[in-house]
Order: C-alpha cells, then sequence, then structure tokens
C-alpha cells in the first residue's frame, strides 16, 4: 500500500545548530514553512550546494501534494509530477517560473521518466492508483497505456499490481518495477509488448523493494539494471534477465530514486532508517563510479571506516523532508521533488 501521509506543522523551521539559530538570517524555501539558513552550505568535497530560495512557489492557483517525479528536459525545463490533480504535471524553466501546467487524470501519480524516441522527448508515467503506465507527449497527449499483462501467473488480483518507476534501454526495451505491490520487474521490448516477468520473493527480492532506477550502462556497453531498494536500505544490480550481480549497502538512508549524470550518482533518500523512523526527513547522497559515497547534502558526511564499510547514514541540517526525486540540469543545479511534506514545492540547490 502507499506510504501514509505524514502531518506536517504548518510552520517548522530549519535549524542548524544554536550557532546558526543565532547568527544567520533566515529565508523562505517554497513553500512558506520550509526555511533555511541563507548561508548554510550543504554537502562535502566537491559536491555542496546552496539553497535557492523560494525557488517553484506557484501559490495557490496551482497547488501540489506529494512531489514523486521530477526530470529535466532537453529545454532546460524542469517537470513535475505531484499527485495533485488539477495540475499533475508542472512546467517550470530554470528560474521556477511556470512555463505550463497538465494533467487531472492521475490520483496515483508516482513514477516519472524522460525518454527520447529518435528525434523526440516522450514521458513515462506511473500511477499507483490506477495500476497502470502511460505513455504521453510533454505536452500531455497519451499515446499509449499498459495495465498488468493477463497471464503472468504472478498476481491473483490486478489490484496488487501497482507500479513505482519505468527504466529505459536505449533500444527502446525497458522494465516496470512493480515497486508498492508483489516487487516483481516485468520487461517489454521496443514495440511495448510484455515479454518476461521477474523478480518477486522468489527472484530474492524482499518487500519493500524495487521502487526507483535506472539503466546502467558500463564503459564497455554492458547494460544493468541498477535498483533502488528502498527500505532495504540498498542499491541492487541486475543483468537484464533478473540475476543479481550485487548489491551495494547505504546504511542509513532509503533510496527511492538514482538520477546518474556523467560518472557520478545521486539517490534521494527518502528518510534517515526509514520505515524504522517514518518522521525522519532525509537526504541526497551522491556517489563515484564505483558507487562509493563522496557527499552527503543535507546528511552527515560519509565515514566508511578503517574496514572500509560504510557508517550509518543520517540527515544533518533539516531541510529535507522525505526526498522522493530529484534531477540536475546541464549547470551542475540540483533539484528535489518530496513525498509527504507538507505540499511542498520542489526545492532548488545551486552548486558551490
Amino acid at each position: 500500500m502507499p506510504l501514509p501521509q505524514i502531518p506536517t506543522p504548518r510552520r517548522s523551521f530549519l535549524r542548524t545548530g544554536l550557532r546558526a539559530a543565532a547568527a544567520a538570517s533566515v529565508v523562505s524555501i517554497g513553500f512558506p514553512h520550509v526555511r533555511a539558513a541563507d548561508d548554510v552550505v550543504l554537502g562535502q568535497g566537491k559536491f555542496r550546494y546552496r539553497v535557492v530560495p523560494g525557488w517553484g512557489d506557484l501559490g495557490a492557483a496551482t497547488p501540489v501534494n506529494d512531489c514523486h517525479g521530477l526530470v529535466v528536459d532537453r529545454e532546460g525545463h524542469v517537470l513535475l509530477f505531484t499527485n495533485e490533480t488539477k495540475n499533475n504535471v508542472i512546467v517550470y524553466d530554470r528560474k521556477g517560473r511556470l512555463v505550463h501546467k497538465w494533467g487531472t487524470q492521475f490520483p496515483g501519480a508516482h513514477g516519472l521518466s524522460l525518454v527520447t524516441e529518435g528525434t523526440r522527448e516522450v514521458l513515462y508515467l506511473t500511477d499507483l492508483q490506477r495500476h497502470q503506465v502511460f505513455k504521453t507527449t510533454l505536452d500531455g497527449t497519451i499515446l499509449r497505456e499498459w495495465s498488468l499483462p493477463k497471464n503472468t501467473g504472478k498476481y491473483p488480483k490486478e489490484d496488487e499490481y501497482r507500479p513505482s518507476w519505468t527504466l529505459h534501454q536505449a533500444n527502446g526495451e525497458f522494465f516496470v518495477l512493480d515497486g508498492y505491490g508483489r516487487d516483481y520487474i516485468l520487461h517489454y521490448g521496443a514495440d511495448g509488448e510484455f515479454r518476461r516477468i521477474f523478480g518477486g520473493a522468489e527472484g530474492g527480492i524482499v518487500h519493500w523493494g524495487p521502487h526507483g532506477g535506472m539503466i546502467d550502462v558500463s564503459p564497455s556497453g554492458e547494460s544493468t539494471l541498477l535498483i533502488a531498494m528502498s527500505d532495504q536500505q540498498q542499491l541492487t544490480r541486475m543483468t537484464p534477465e533478473g540475476r543479481i550481480l550485487g548489491t551495494t549497502p547505504l546504511p542509513g538512508g532509503n533510496p527511492r530514486q538514482i538520477r546518474r549524470v556523467g560518472d557520478h550518482y545521486f539517490v534521494a533518500h527518502l528518510g534517515d532508517n526509514w520505515p524504522k523512523d517514518r518522521h525522519c526527513r532525509g537526504f541526497v547522497s551522491i556517489l563515484d563510479a564505483s558507487l562509493r559515497v563522496i557527499s552527503n547534502v543535507g546528511g552527515t558526511a560519509p565515514d566508511y571506516g578503517p574496514d572500509g564499510k560504510l557508517r550509518p547514514m543520517a540527515h544533518r541540517e533539516e531541510l529535507f523532508q522525505h526526498p522522493h526525486d530529484l534531477a540536475v540540469d546541464v549547470e551542475g543545479s540540483l533539484y528535489v521533488a518530496q513525498f509527504a511534506s507538507g505540499r511542498t514545492y520542489p526545492i532548488k540547490l545551486e552548486r558551490v
């Protein structure tokens, strides 16, 4: 079932310790109840950021509920997928101004993938309540939709299928993660026809498992599925046939989505040690090419210790409230969409 909404006070304040509270001026970020000291630098090493105050706050005319999916298109527009049915998809420019908005038919809006097909870009959307995947143009025309394939033999009831995200290969084939249902992965051909199903408990995937992820291509051209295994606090690498190749523990985190930019991976953590602590805030991790954490934006510095094992991570600044997805633009700025955060708009952070 979907994660529960967590009550958030109408106004809360970002505390960076008594020192910051006493010395720093305060500016609003997005919705009025999310605030931060304007001189705070978040992250470590080469990946450090400052918040852009007020970015993307569109007010009552363009509301959000949970902010689930986030991508940046080739025009530099930031596309947000929210389960607010007054405007499911909100398109921003880089300054946070509204370009346009569309969609009233996705009450279970969740995963958002941007895919290049020939010369055009299209979107793949998942809806938890409709139990479907949709392919659309950037301005909202539905091109195709997929429900649970018949005769998979894995679902006693169709409503047990609750797709969370889609992963796409360059050849047009794609995979659907059933992250809120029975933890299976469905493979589709470039023609959009169902091919096979794998994963689930018998495939070595523990519930709650495959929430988000990506197709990762090695320098040699080999494609693998790199999956954010949410409550398992790890990333799992699999072959396209479903064989598990290895795992990368991310203790203390709760990885919901992975975005690769160059040789680095950006991971949104819903919370610290979720689901044990459902009121925790979360943070964003940046990993190098070997999947070693090198910076935690809004979190504690990564510590691998003398044994080379990553110590449990946690949020440090009280900025984020359940990061769910993220995107990076050509300038290196980071955008973060949040779940159950009191209807906050996305947060933009500029790289320092």
